[in-house]
């Protein structure tokens, strides 16, 4: 099976000698909503650019469903959908005149490219504007619109930009059902940068953690938590404490524990000490959690 997105030690060196990334290796399957997470300057965006055909690499390669983007930029588009975080469409033209005539850019016949504009714009709830000019959208409806876009031709790799970007709650958490609808019954694979690690734990299947252009980490949640010793914090509502425990407020308790299997004695020494257990509860780490503890950029723009 060919894999969705590939990159085999890609390494972009800018005039300068800055290595904006260097020697990333990693693997999409199909239908992964893949979270590439990093710091301002991480260089996620120039591995979008890679990934795009907009850069080549300098040493290394990369390919989108086995074509590589910067040989065969064409083959690589068709396959692509781009949403940026400032949306790049025609202001003078209506909502549906922008996505017709991007649908005929990607070979689309007419009644096709109409038929798809239409139940796309349904979709992102801009049905009753889709006769108003750009210029008139606000930010949030431009988002979506070039979310529109960028799905009109089917494409079978969807590259992310803070797509929620200007979004009000509930048109976001709706761009978030989309995206995990697009991944699970159509197997489109989303390559999702975001500065939103709850927003992204919420919505990526797996992710990478990039700092100054290398990539520290990949995999799922699950798999990143197995890199840090963050613990496992357990809260305890109960008529008293105990030694382990430090109290947070009447009747809260709090304790940070290396593993659950810890629970079930500490929960036996407070019911041995006289205790009234009410609530018990385990919080594991955190995408937010394992990113500091492997980036070490607390208290940093993400």
């Amino acid at each position: 099976m060919t894999e969705a997105v590939e990159l085999k030690a890609a390494t972009k060196i800018f005039p300068g000698g800055k290595r904006a990334v260097d020697g990333v290796t990693a693997v999409l399957h199909p239908g992964e909503v893949f979270g590439f997470l990093g710091p301002n300057g991480a260089g996620k965006t120039t591995t979008v650019k890679l990934l795009t055909g907009v850069l080549s690499p300098t040493e290394g390669g990369c390919a989108v469903f086995g074509v590589d983007p910067g040989a065969q930029p064409e083959k690589a588009h068709a396959l692509s959908g781009v949403v940026t975080e400032h949306a790049q469409m025609y202001d003078g033209m209506t909502g549906l005149e922008n996505l017709l005539f991007y649908g005929s850019v990607f070979g689309l016949r007419a009644g096709e490219g109409r038929e798809r504009a239409l139940h796309l714009l349904d979709q992102l709830e801009l049905t009753q504007a889709k006769d108003k000019k750009l210029g008139t959208y606000s930010t949030g409806m431009r988002q979506r619109l070039s979310l529109a876009r960028a799905l009109i031709h089917r494409p079978k790799v969807l590259f992310l930009d803070e797509p929620t970007s200007g979004l009000d709650p509930e048109s976001a958490q709706n761009v978030h059902r989309m995206i995990r609808d697009m991944a699970q019954e159509q197997g489109i694979t989303v390559f999702l940068c975001t500065h939103q690690l709850r927003y992204a734990q919420e919505v990526c299947t797996c992710y990478g953690l990039m700092d100054q252009g290398k990539l520290l980490a990949r995999g799922t949640l699950e798999e990143l938590r197995g890199l840090v010793r963050t613990g496992v914090r357990v809260r305890l509502r109960a008529s008293r404490g105990t030694a382990a425990f430090q109290r947070t407020g009447p009747g809260e308790y709090e304790a940070q524990v290396e593993s659950e299997r810890e629970i079930p004695q500490m929960v036996r020494e407070v019911v041995a000490a006289g205790g009234d257990i009410y609530h018990v509860s385990a919080a594991l780490p955190s995408l937010e959690d394992v990113y500091f503890a492997l980036t070490g950029h607390r208290g940093e723009t993400v």
